[in-house]
């Protein structure tokens, strides 16, 4: 992520009148001491760039600006080159103290984004000192159009719902990130390992699959495709090792069996976690397998509805999977389609599919809903590489994963 081009972010800029807490809320965003923070009004001045990451937003680039009530000639100046920002901003997040109430300077800002299409997050913040009441909220979404996020940038309160509100409301081409084409060089190759799905329409691939080899195409490297009892006469074919193996995750085993050591090996449904979501939380998530219990109550979570086949693996291989792991039976539940539940605070353990029919920012506020529950959560190929036994092996394509896995354990 640190690597990530500045124009490959997402440009959040913060707004707000002086004092408003827009540098304390820059910290909170991300738990770090990043921006100056003072009582003084005032203290930021000229438009500040800051690249970082937010997870699970991802890159970012936080323009901090000055006050948009500053007074004065230099004042002016300021209010001036704040809202040049405007022009490079991809998101605003407007900032308002609590206790401050609604001013002309907040609807300035709201309307000028209107005007350019820029999403506008509302953000109350200072809600430790000043209780959030209906008629204020009321007063913002009758003036503003804009459903307010109440949090406290001192106590952290409110914070998980900003960085959803902020996936929600950022610009379509924010998340255009590559499935695996960042990984190759032109002139790779990469070998598909395709197991032919019965739950697929005859003569189709799934969408991950066709997904996965139009991006290996767009970076100008290869693609084979083959079936996993093929992958072993595949590799032994090529004039030079591929750059790394693609798998179907239900044929993992096999795929790291006939995969040699010095070839990264992944599966379509990993580098779908890392494309849709948050890798490096649903890595976290499978140390939760091991701590389960008989009985405990485990969700898996499909984003679209198909057909069951009769070895299905959400209902059927992913359950008996976790069953052995565990040495008895679980509570399981399931739920597809758009429908997830809004209370998760039962559940030991939530198994996600690999999201290809869901947009990034709809799998991230599921991910960040679990979490606010405090439960862990992995998707299909990260569950199904650490119940076999393989996931380190899994992930690498991705050592810094790996050395998280390892300090896991």
């Amino acid at each position: 992520m640190d690597s990530t081009p500045r124009g490959n972010r997402l440009h959040i800029a913060i707004f707000g009148r002086r004092n408003a807490g827009k540098s304390s809320l820059i910290n909170a965003l991300t738990n770090q001491d990043i921006a100056v923070v003072s009582h003084v009004p005032g203290t930021t001045t000229d438009p500040v760039y800051k690249a970082m990451e937010i997870l699970p937003v991802g890159p970012v680039v936080i323009i901090d600006t000055a006050g948009i009530d500053d007074t004065g000639q230099l004042g002016e100046l300021r209010v001036q080159r704040s809202l040049e920002v405007l022009n490079k901003a991809d998101l605003v997040l407007l900032v308002m103290d609590a206790g401050a109430g609604l001013s002309e300077f907040e609807q300035d800002i709201v309307s000028r984004c209107q005007t350019k299409k820029l999403p506008v997050v509302a953000v109350l913040n200072k809600t430790d000192q000043y209780p959030v009441n209906q008629q204020q909220v009321d007063e913002i979404k009758e003036k503003l159009a804009l459903e307010p996020v109440a949090v406290s940038a001192l106590t952290g309160t409110g914070i998980s719902e900003l960085k959803i509100a902020i996936i929600k409301a950022a610009p379509p081409a924010w998340d255009d990130q590559t499935i695996v084409g960042d990984l190759l060089n032109p002139g790779d190759v990469a070998v598909l390992v395709v197991p032919i799905d019965l739950a697929a329409p005859k003569g189709r691939l799934i969408l991950p699959q066709v997904q996965t080899i139009r991006d290996i195409l767009d970076h100008d490297a290869m693609a084979y495709v083959v079936k996993e009892r093929e992958l072993k006469e595949c590799i032994a074919s090529l004039n030079k090792k591929p750059r790394i193996v693609i798998t179907d995750s239900q044929a993992f085993l096999k795929a790291d069996a006939d995969t040699p050591p010095d070839v990264l090996l992944t599966s379509f449904s990993i580098l779908f976690a890392r494309y849709k979501g948050d890798l490096e939380t649903l890595v976290a998530g499978a140390k939760a397998i091991e701590k389960l219990k008989p009985g405990d109550k485990v969700l898996i979570a499909e984003a679209c509805t198909h057909h069951r086949m009769e070895d299905d693996i959400g209902t059927v291989k992913i359950p008996r999977w976790l069953r052995q792991i565990v040495g008895g039976d679980l509570d399981f539940h399931w739920c597809s389609g758009h429908r997830f539940p809004a209370d998760l605070s039962e559940y030991k353990l939530v198994v996600h599919c690999g999201s290809c029919m869901i947009n990034r920012r709809e799998m991230l506020s599921r991910i960040m809903q679990v979490q606010q529950a405090g439960v862990p959560i992995v998707n299909y190929g990260v569950c199904i590489a650490y119940v076999q036994g393989i996931l380190r092996r899994a992930l690498s394509p991705f050592p810094v994963l790996q050395e998280m896995l390892d300090d896991l354990d």
